[in-house]
Parts: structure tokens; sequence; C-alpha cells
């Protein structure tokens, strides 16, 4: 605890350093969406690399079939310590629309704002600014002896496209990568005031569904009433798939959905969560889910049905009287807990061609699948990352959920067999993927702190 001590006056002394080496990162435009910006996504890794190897990383620059990926190793000062994994991506958003910034999206600057400084600057939250807070820790503890913990750091360049070349690597150097517990920072805080650590993502289902019925479009005047219109046929579909109380009607589809845990619901109720004002901040005023339940619950713990998109006959200006032979629809269902996504989609399909009426055929395309990801409320390393949260913020760390996903954390647990502790200092107004994107000087400093103490907790256990 002694060398924390001065690890923590090491970040306070070096902020400025260190705001000039988040700047340096940010003014490199490691767009990965866009070809012309490849050359840039390399100098970002490059200079991601150099900067581990400074530290006393062994790091090196890896190819993969799009973006490189920075791979990082540091032993720590004693044996019998926990090794993490931290993960982190450099790639970021196109700053367009430009006549929307300030200031030139890549020349990062600190900025006066009613609640304190700001770095502006496209990535300075999305994610270079959330990855440089665990160097900047790793830095103020070699600097002040050793690290605690043993750590690989691992450094993605197509985060914001979709990560296509991850599966391939994990699985390719999964000895190099396993770990006791992968840390990723790429998540948000509650508030300005008090961390967070998310422990619940929900999984995805996504389903296409085509009904067709006659052979051709019909005119509603000479066939309407006496042929089957596979909209109608669509629409009582999806009605049916809810009851009056906003349970979705799905044999099987509650299974392995659990009741919140009195201490986290009682944390949830704690957090004074205004659900009346999420609602009406986007021009709505009643939750539309299951009664009985918080708005709070419906978005980070409960399981939904929504329909995304439905196409049919004619959608052009103006009115033409067809019955179309076709009609679609795209759904998604949001899984939490132990739901199966597999059980999930068969039972859909299995629903829909039981509601289906003489003369119509359903036809399914699958769009991906993905269970729930819950890291256990009594895990050891959850409890030590709280306590060091709750020491450098004063505040109790909330442990919150999350209506998303995060496909890495995901992967780590598949293709690695690893949970995550995924605490990160954004807040919600930082403006990613937006105009003006910035980073509260507050996250980037007191998340350096948390690090050193957050990997110092789990080495003390």
């Amino acid at each position: 605890m002694a060398q924390l001590d001065t690890a923590l006056a090491k970040i306070d002394a070096n902020l400025d350093a260190a705001l000039k080496r988040l700047f340096a990162l940010v003014a490199i435009p490691s767009i990965s969406t866009d070809p012309a910006y490849a050359e840039a996504c390399q100098k970002a890794a490059e200079w991601l690399r150099d900067e581990l190897q400074g530290l006393g990383f062994e790091a090196s620059v890896r190819p993969t079939q799009g973006r490189p990926m920075v791979v990082g190793k540091a032993k720590a000062g004693r044996e019998d310590v926990p090794h993490v994994l931290f993960y982190g991506h450099y790639d970021v958003q196109p700053p367009d629309p430009l006549d929307l910034w300030q200031t030139p999206p890549f020349a990062a600057r600190l900025a006066a704002a009613a609640t304190g400084r700001q770095i502006v600057g496209r990535g300075t939250s999305d994610d270079k600014g959330q990855l440089m807070t665990f160097v900047e820790a790793c830095r103020a503890l070699k600097e002040t002896g050793s690290l605690p913990c043993d750590v690989t750091i691992l450094f993605e360049g197509e985060e914001e496209t979709g990560s296509p070349s991850l599966p391939a690597f994990l699985q390719a150097n999964k000895a190099e990568l396993k770990a006791d517990i992968a840390l990723v920072c790429d998540t948000n805080m509650w508030d300005r005031a008090t961390p967070a650590i998310t422990t619940m993502l929900r999984g995805l289902v996504l389903e296409e569904v085509v009904i067709k019925a006659a052979n051709r479009d019909l005119h509603s005047g000479m066939f309407g009433g006496a042929a089957v219109n596979p909209i109608h046929v669509l629409a009582k579909i999806i009605a049916d798939l809810r009851d009056a109380d906003g349970r979705i009607t799905l044999p099987g589809f509650y299974d392995g959905v659990a009741e919140l845990p009195p201490e986290i619901a009682a944390q949830w109720r704690d957090l004074k969560f205004d659900g009346s004002q999420f609602l009406k901040d986007v021009g709505l005023s009643v939750p539309a889910g299951e009664k009985g339940r918080s708005v709070l619950e419906m978005i980070w713990a409960r399981p939904t049905f929504d329909v995304n998109g439905i196409i049919g006959g004619y959608t052009g200006k103006g009115s033409k009287t067809v019955l179309p032979a076709e009609a679609s629809a795209k759904f998604s269902f949001r899984l939490v807990g132990a739901q199966d996504p597999e059980k999930i989609a068969a039972s859909f399909r299995a629903f829909v061609k039981a509601h289906l009426p003489a003369d119509c055929q359903a036809e399914f395309i699958a769009h991906g699948a993905s269970g729930a990801l819950q890291l256990p409320f009594d895990s050891a390393p959850l409890a030590c990352a709280r306590t060091a949260l709750s020491d450098e913020w004063g505040k109790d760390a909330a442990l919150i959920g999350s209506g998303g996903s995060i496909p890495i954390v995901g992967a780590f647990k598949r293709d690695l067999g690893m949970e995550s502790l995924m605490i990160g200092f954004a807040l919600e107004d930082d403006r990613i993927h937006s105009p003006n994107e910035k980073y509260e000087l507050s996250s980037f400093h007191k998340g350096a702190r948390s690090w050193a103490r957050i990997l110092t907790a789990l080495a003390e256990g």
C-alpha cells in the first residue's frame, strides 16, 4: 500500500505530461472504417507499442486481415499474483460532419465547462482517453516500483467496424492472451461523481420473417376479403407475441430469467434513477414493458421483444390499392440471465408457423444470436474492484447493467473462458461518435488513479 500512495502521487504530478501523450495519440486519425486511413491505424498501433516498450513491456504490433492489434506483456514484481488482460481499442469513428466541430477533431484541446475542464477531440472518450488511463496507471506503478499483477494488454484497431479480425486473432493466440480476468475500459460511470462497474449485458437474437401468400400482388377491390393478406397475418403474429401485461408469450421464453438479488435491487433503487424523465427526454411518458417493473429493470435486467422494421405492399407516395403477395418484418429479442438464444430462436419460429393461416408460408432469415453475460455478484475480483473505486471516488461504486451488448466481452467468455470487469470513466454526455466528442479531465485523471488502486487491490486479494 505504501507503493500505491507513491504511485497515486506520481499520477498527480505527471498529469500534464500524461495529457500531452493523450493529445499525441488523438492526433493520429485512426479511422478503421475508411481504407484511406489504414496507414494512420498502423501508425497508432506503432505509437502504442512504443509507449508500452518505453514502460518495460514486451510489446509488438500484430498484423491481421484488417487493422493491426497491439499486444504488450509485463510481469509483476513477485510471484503468485493474478494475471489480468486489459482491453481497449485505438480506432475511432469518422469525424463527419466536420462543420459541426468547434475546432479540428484531431487537435485535442482542453476546454472549460460548467462541470470542469474537458478534453475535446475525436476518440478522447471512445476509447483513446479510456485506454490511456490504464497505460498511465501502469507507468506510475512501474516508476515507483513494479506492477502488482502480471499484465497483458490487448489494443484492437477494428472495434468501430464490428471487430471482424478479432475472433480469428483470439483463437490463434488463446494461450498467450488467457488470464485470470479481463479488464475492459469502454463503459460509463453512473454519473460524474459515482463510479460504476457494468456487471450485466443483455444477449441478442435477430430474426427476419417473410410471410408469403398469393403468387402475385392482387387488386384489393377484386380480391380483398377473399384472399389472405400477408400484412394482416404478420400484424396478428406481432400482436400475439405480447399479452396485456407486456409479457412475451413465446413458450419457454422466460426459462433462465432470474429475479434480481435483493441487495442489487435495493442498490438500483438507491441510484435515484428517474424513469419518467428518462422517457420524457425522448418525448414519451408511459413505460411500455412488463407491468410492475421499473424502467431501470426493463432496460438492464429484463428480456425484450421488438419489431425493428416492417415491409409490405405499396410504400411509395400516394395510394395504390394492392393486396401484397408477401410481407416481412425484422425482429430482435434482448436476452438476460441464462436464456438460451438457440431455444428462443426455435420457439419464435415455431410460434410463427403455428399462427399461419391456410395458404401462407413463412421463410426465416437469421441475423445472429448471442447469450447474455453476467459477472457473478459474489465474484472476488468484483468485490476488490468495487472497494478500490469507492476508495478513489469517495462513493460506493454502482453495480449496473447495460441494455446493449459488448461483443468483446462475449468473445473473452466464449473463446478464453474469462469473466470481464467492465470499468470505464466515460459519461453519457461525452458525445461519442458525434462532433465535439469530449472526455472529462476528472475522468482521465481519476481513471488512472482508479486503475492503480484496482491493480493493487486485485493483487492483495
